[in-house]
């Protein structure tokens, strides 16, 4: 039987509304990891304290 990979295909970034992906290097295990950014979903507006009556 053939012996398994030691190297792992290149894969491109993934793209979603709201998160991106990418390919971490392979660390001296072997092991390929993946990081997630997250976009923000909404703007924060700064905190105005009310007027007083």
């Amino acid at each position: 039987m053939s012996e398994e990979k030691k190297t792992r295909p290149q894969v491109p970034d993934g793209h979603s509304q709201f998160m991106l992906t990418r390919q971490k290097k392979p660390n001296e295990k072997g092991f390929v990891g993946y990081e997630v950014i997250w976009d923000k979903f909404h703007k924060e507006a700064e905190y105005q304290t009310p007027k007083r009556p």
